[in-house]
């Protein structure tokens, strides 16, 4: 048990001492908790591979920039028996739109373009579009980056565009398009909206947008298993695709690469594609850390912001049954939700013939899923989902902490030497010009006193847990209960204390 005044120098001379370290590595047993859960998360991939059919499957598990557990089930080419591995390089379909969508952001931040752009600016063909409406805007980059473009619904026709060539891209675009909105004010998912991308990145870099991202993208991230043409890919390492039918495997005939590859094109493994998700993770939280050649971290967390309203799912149901209320919007090539615990997923699915894949992760906890199948359409939502579940409700995995903020820490100190009568408080200088006159210091005094003389003799002040820079809460612990404390700092410079809540906890019989 230690005296408030002698906490409060432990404090100041922790906050000084202590240096800034990135909070995914404050808690060095995570991974080995997720580790434990290894026969557990190999059991749901297994079990849905079987009861779909899947000729094979590859899964990975992404924790604090790593890629901690990789797994795999089946074949990548049922003739020859080959097995699939997190090697085996397997079509990701639609997971290729945040690629396209990360190169754009790249070109923007190199002052090439404006996400407000209209996308005529450079693909000159795009003028001739017209809308159902006189009163239509102008097709922005930013439009197509979150599916508000107004072109309809694409999945069915889109998939099988894949090979097509920039010349049939253009020749369509001058021909017409039909639309089934106006720009900027419905989500409607286009793959036609990414293959334009694609060619608005050709044209801005100069050379085609595979060239770029391969160059700009995956080289630097080490990715060197990661394809737009299958061809190039090793035989031994290619999945072939296939779909179930009359109870047996089909194998669909492999599309080769063209101006469409920028929706649904590329070719990828667990192993590299974690490279990938674990750039994303790095993203978070904001720091003064080094930056990523591939993309600033701003420009990464942008990527993550909900753009474009999808649904909203009151009755989502999780596969263990557990029900979390969630709502779904489009960000930057990338989906994002937001559920009922207030947490947030980002990622994105692909479905082509012959495969299915997706990823998902959770920015907060630095987590991430992903899976691969060699099935038309194969769904893979339901087993990520399952993981995803399972690393938060059995390894109970928690966000990861943010940094305190030098200043957090030095007001929390202040507040626990004041604590609890408030000597001196009417002379200090740290309270914003509201924080009195909002409740007076004879009514503070009288409510801290009496909590704290309920919670008996102070034994210990807590961790700083923060919201953000400036806002945060802590408990001081008492021999019979403890009271909770929670403030938050005003925009001024030094930030001063705005709000102050101190509420009695009543001990645990």
């Amino acid at each position: 048990m230690y005296p408030l005044t002698t906490l409060l120098c432990l404090l100041t001379a922790l906050a000084v001492a202590q240096p800034y370290q990135p909070p995914a590595f404050m808690d060095p047993n995570r991974a080995a908790t997720v580790k434990a859960l290894a026969p557990k998360i190999d059991a749901i991939y297994r079990e849905w591979a079987t009861k779909q059919h899947f000729p094979g499957l590859t899964y990975g598990v992404v924790v604090d920039g790593q890629l901690i557990l990789s797994g795999n089930t089946g074949f990548t080419d049922v003739a020859q028996k080959t097995p699939a591995t997190p090697q085996s390089v397997f079509r990701i379909a639609s997971m290729s739109k945040s690629v396209t969508a990360m190169a754009i952001l790249k070109l923007r931040d190199a002052g090439k373009l404006t996400l407000d752009d209209p996308i005529s600016r450079f693909i000159p063909e795009a003028k001739n579009l017209r809308s159902f409406a006189t009163d239509a805007p102008a097709i922005t980059i930013r439009d197509l980056l979150t599916h508000a473009g107004g072109f309809p619904e694409d999945n069915p026709w889109g998939d099988r565009q894949l090979a097509d060539t920039d010349a049939e891209l253009l020749r369509h675009l001058r021909e017409g398009v039909s639309f089934s909105n106006v720009p900027g004010i419905r989500y409607e998912y286009s793959n036609m909206g990414f293959a334009l991308l694609g060619r608005i990145i050709t044209v801005v870099a100069k050379q085609p947008y595979q060239q770029y991202i391969t160059e700009q993208i995956f080289k630097p991230l080490g990715m060197t298993h990661t394809e737009w043409e299958y061809t190039r890919v090793p035989a031994a390492q290619l999945a072939h695709g296939y779909r179930w039918l009359n109870e047996q495997w089909v194998e669909e005939p492999l599309l080769a690469d063209g101006s469409y590859g920028a929706m649904g094109g590329l070719l990828t493994s667990i192993d590299d594609f974690a490279r990938y998700v674990a750039l994303h993770l790095s993203a978070w939280p904001p720091r003064s850390d080094a930056e990523s050649p591939v993309l600033k971290r701003s420009s990464l967390r942008e990527m993550h912001l909900p753009r474009t309203f999808r649904d909203m799912n009151p009755a989502f149901r999780l596969p263990s049954g557990r029900t979390t209320p969630i709502v779904n919007h489009y960000a930057y090539g990338l989906g994002w939700s937001h559920d009922v615990d207030n947490r947030e997923y980002v990622g994105h699915s692909g479905g082509l013939p012959g495969f299915g894949s997706q990823w998902r992760m959770l920015p907060d906890y630095g987590i991430g899923v992903i899976a691969f199948g060699n099935l038309t359409y194969a769904g893979l939502n339901t087993p990520n989902w399952a993981v995803i579940d399972l690393l938060l409700t059995e390894a109970k995995l928690q966000p990861r902490q943010l940094p305190v903020s030098a200043i957090l820490a030095q007001r929390k100190a202040e507040l626990v030497a004041l604590l609890p009568d408030w000597n001196g408080a009417g002379k200090s200088t740290i309270f914003a010009e509201n924080f009195f006159p909002d409740e007076s210091l004879a009514d503070r005094q009288k409510a801290s006193k009496a909590m704290f003389a309920n919670i008996g003799k102070v034994v210990r002040v807590g961790e700083l847990k923060p919201e953000n820079q400036l806002r945060g809460q802590f408990r001081i612990e008492g021999e019979r209960g403890a009271v909770d404390v929670f403030f938050t700092l005003t925009p001024e410079r030094p930030a001063l204390i705005q709000q102050l809540d101190l509420t009695e906890v009543a001990q645990k019989l």
